[in-house]
């Protein structure tokens, strides 16, 4: 799953949640003491013991939290669901068929997962109908089967049945879990906005629409018999293998899935849909599930779709296991993306023209993600909610896998870089973990920067370790060997020690089952013909840390100006040790990891000619934008001017943004090379940022300019014509409205938030009506600039128009079931007018009731990151 809250990157990008910073606080050492020299009596339990006053460590009173496997009494060999659906009352009308045997141990009743489901009977096949009852949460429910059933003997099991998930799934905090929602069911929401049902099973919430054993480490195969009006599609997992029109106008489909998979993979959705057929990928369909307006841009949406099969195959030595692969996206989807067995569902936001997803690599990204859950989530299944990184971790590095394959290394390494900053930034809202927690409070915790970011960049490890021959196959082997069926990470660490004949426990132990990352402090010295290069372990031990991490890695030294650099191997296994590295001259640079691969934070000072001659003779791209960025924090000198002009024609468009966000004032050459990015970068973002600086740079002359603008207004991309349409508004305003106005019909988020920007500062009160069309539609940064702007202009009316646009954003602050960026937008929005208006004397009542309604909307909030920073406004 790519299970991702928008809001969470931008705490971590606006609000400082998951800053940058890799200064690390480090806890004094462990004391220790001779415990012969301790009495411990029962009465010292955690006090000062009077005959020998030595402070008594407290002696726990109960066991830690421990989330085993689910224990497994019976085996569920085939389910056959047969549904239809009252969209008034949003209900599932159910007919559920249930084929088990006992897994061991003889039995005479089983116990189910049926949260909340109105259950009319439960029968046999021969119509025996059997007794059964509710445990009191009503989330479990338990039948009789009239006599004692032994291990190979099946039973079947059909429920007559009705579920209103919306009635039994979420609640006042938790509104995701309701396993199958109806989009617009009774049309309230206006004919723009389609009906829909689906559903979303992880983790235990397909059982609050059909009974089932809702665990990970459950299989069967699947049956689903749906009907619906005929003018809807439907999508299930497997193949289609029946579709029959009824007399009453509607249509029964029948999907039918022939290899076992856990429960929570179960899908369905209904919709109006435009089915896309692509190019069949080994004779196994491929196909893409399209919203009104949409079909003509599947292949963008889905991009590469075909091609990831293939390479996603190769490097498992694995070919596809399913028997077709669809996507779809939906409305008001819970999560990012689900990979649901050959039925991945996304959330609208991945719907873009061709023109608007030029440069976007999110979408594959996505694509890859849930692509990869195909081997390592469906195909083999952690069998716990605490092996979760077992699936996610696979699926987050798939991403990196293809970036590499398909946009190159340095593509695949500003990738990576991205996703440990994500997991060093949610240190500051949790603390270090285990990849492996048995000890999670609630199931959805394990849904974090630990399973995901954290869990991708620890496999990146155990693949330089190994080597890349060892790692696949090793992959191949795990995959072959466990082929549909659950696993813990022993099994991982066992399929790479039988292909490589190491004993893997160091790794396991150190990155999956303790937590934290190593904080190295780095001092390098030359003198007597020797390099020193002194390595000290700094991170504290709390948390299950481990006082000493084995690094295993290199050592890269740099002298005379050379490019080719000195490798030499170390293994770092101590809290402080020293290498030494013969050198009869000084070096210009030495770099630790050079190629990257180690989960650490460093406390290491170059100086600009160091870091010059680390951009110099870098493998890789981290040392590159390590460069840019700490180049950034320098005082001027030649060294780092002449360091940051390269870097404006780095090879990677990467690190020419960050050239760019280094430099304070562009001298003569770095104005030329930006204004060379600026008129034709092959990348849309980076030719944009250049647009965007020039038009702060004080010499460079109007006219050029200008022609750079209105250049950049012709282009392609979006950004670069969002770009040009800002850089004109402060040179010729009144030509810059005149495009804004052709532009208000474009339905993109960058040419919305230039044409926010310039009306907000136009005073031209009749532009609030762009920003009202436009408030539902904007999500992400665009719902920011967009909110920002409006409630900037909005504040120049009078209180009665403002009145009336402080009610739409407020009706967007508090809508829980909408996007949580637009929730941000709105309601940061709603604060910023409220202090503008402290300012003006006459408005002291209106800051009141906007005070007011911030309380309002605190109270309302559901997301935890949302109310975290909510505590901010209104003071």
């Amino acid at each position: 799953m790519m299970k991702f809250l928008p809001a969470a990157a931008l705490l971590a990008t606006l609000l400082t949640f998951g800053c940058n910073s890799q200064k690390v606080v480090t806890a004094p050492p462990m004391e220790t003491r001779d415990l012969d020299t301790m009495t411990v009596t029962p009465e010292a339990n955690g006090v000062i013991d009077t005959e020998n006053t030595a402070v008594v460590a407290e002696i726990p009173n109960e066991r830690p939290n421990y989330n085993p496997s689910a224990t497994r009494t019976h085996d569920l060999l085939d389910t056959r669901l047969v549904l239809s659906f009252d969209w008034e009352q949003e209900m599932v009308i159910g007919e559920a068929t249930l084929k088990l045997t006992p897994l061991f141990n003889p039995g005479s009743d089983v116990t189910l997962d049926a949260k909340n489901l109105d259950i009319m009977s439960v029968k046999s096949e021969t119509g025996t109908t059997y007794e059964f009852s509710y445990d009191e949460a009503r989330q479990h429910v338990t039948i009789d089967l009239g006599r004692e059933y032994r291990r190979g003997e099946e039973f079947t099991l059909i429920f007559d049945y009705t579920a209103i998930p919306a009635q039994s799934g979420g609640s006042a905090a938790i509104t995701s879990d309701k396993g199958l929602f109806f989009i617009n069911p009774r049309g309230e929401e206006g004919d723009d906005k389609p009906r829909q049902i689906w559903t979303q099973g992880e983790t235990e919430n397909n059982s609050r629409w059909f009974p089932t054993i809702d665990k990970p480490n459950e299989r069967t195969t699947q049956t689903m018999v749906i009907t619906v009006a005929d003018n809807y599609k439907t999508l299930s997992n497997g193949t289609m293998t029946g579709s029959v029109t009824n007399a009453d106008g509607t249509r029964t489909d029948t999907w039918q899935m022939d290899q076992p998979h856990a429960p929570y993979l179960f899908m369905l959705t209904v919709g109006e849909f435009d089915v896309v057929e692509d190019e069949a990928w080994n004779g196994k369909p491929v196909n893409y599930y399209m919203e009104d307006g949409w079909k003509d841009h599947a292949k963008a949406i889905y991009p590469y779709t075909r091609e990831m099969l293939t390479f996603f195959s190769d490097i498992t030595g694995v070919s596809y296991p399913w028997p077709k692969y669809s996507q779809v996206a939906v409305r008001d989807y819970v999560s990012g993306a689900m990979e649901n067995t050959t039925a991945v569902i996304f959330g609208e936001f991945m719907h873009g023209t061709e023109r608007s997803l030029i440069d976007v690599d999110r979408n594959e990204k996505i694509v890859a993600h849930e692509m990869f859950h195909h081997w390592f989530g469906d195909y083999v299944t952690c069998e716990s909610w605490a092996n979760l990184t077992l699936n996610e971790g696979f699926a987050n590095y798939s991403e990196y896998l293809w970036m590499e394959e398909k946009h190159g290394k340095d593509a695949a390494e500003a990738h990576m870089l991205e996703e440990r900053s994500g997991y060093f930034g949610s240190l500051q809202r949790g603390g270090p973990k285990e990849l492996i927690r048995f000890g999670y409070d609630d199931k959805e915790d394990m849904f974090d920067a630990h399973s995901y970011n954290k869990g991708g960049a620890v496999l990146h490890m155990l693949r330089a370790y190994v080597g890349d021959d060892a790692f696949f196959a090793s992959l191949k082997k795990y995959l072959t060997d466990n082929a549909l069926s659950a696993v813990e990470v022993d099994e991982l660490r066992m399929a790479f020690e039988d292909t490589t004949g190491e004993d893997l426990n160091w790794f396991f132990d150190q990155w999956f089952l303790s937590a934290g990352h190593p904080a190295l402090k780095l001092d390098t010295d030359h003198s007597d013909g020797v390099v020193t290069l002194t390595v000290e372990q700094e991170h504290g031990t709390e948390n299950n840390v481990p006082g000493v991490f084995r690094l295993p890695t290199q050592v890269a030294i740099l002298t005379n100006g050379s490019t080719i650099p000195e490798l030499h191997d170390i293994v770092i296994d101590q809290r402080k040790q020293s290498f030494t590295f013969p050198s009869s001259v000084a070096p210009d640079v030495v770099i630790l990891d050079p190629q990257h691969v180690l989960l650490a934070n460093y406390n290491y000072i170059k100086s600009s000619e160091e870091l010059a001659a680390q951009f110099k003779g870098a493998q890789s791209y981290v040392d590159r934008a390590l460069v840019m960025q700490r180049l950034a924090l320098k005082d001027d000198d030649a060294m780092k001017t002449a360091t940051l002009t390269a870097g404006l024609s780095d090879p990677y468009h990467g690190i020419r943004a960050l050239a760019m966000e280094a430099i304070e004032t562009p001298d003569a050459e770095q104005t030329r090379l930006i204004q060379q990015i600026a008129g034709n970068d092959a990348h849309s973002g980076t030719r944009a940022a250049a647009i965007a600086m020039l038009s702060e740079v004080a010499d460079v002359d109007e006219t050029q300019l200008k022609s750079i603008a209105t250049q950049a207004m012709q282009a392609q991309p979006y950004p670069v014509v969002a770009a040009g349409l800002a850089t004109l508004a402060g040179i010729d305003p009144a030509a810059a409205a005149q495009t804004a106005a052709e532009l208000e019909s474009v339905d993109n988020d960058d040419i919305a938030s230039a044409i926010a920007v310039l009306y907000s500062k136009s005073g031209d009160l009749s532009k609030l009506s762009y920003f009202e069309d436009r408030m539902d539609k904007v999500d992400g940064y665009g719902a920011i600039n967009m909110m920002t702007a409006y409630q900037e202009l909005l504040g120049q009316a009078d209180d009665a128009k403002i009145n009336e646009g402080v009610a739409k954003m407020k009706a967007q602050a508090l809508l829980q079931e909408g996007s949580p960026w637009k929730r941000l937008a709105a309601t940061a929005a709603i604060n910023d007018l409220r202090e503008s208006s402290k300012e003006v004397a006459t408005k002291a009542a209106m800051v009141e009731e906007l005070g007011t309604i911030l309380d309002e909307i605190k109270a309302a909030e559901t997301e935890p990151q949302l109310q975290q920073i909510y505590g901010r406004f209104g003071q």
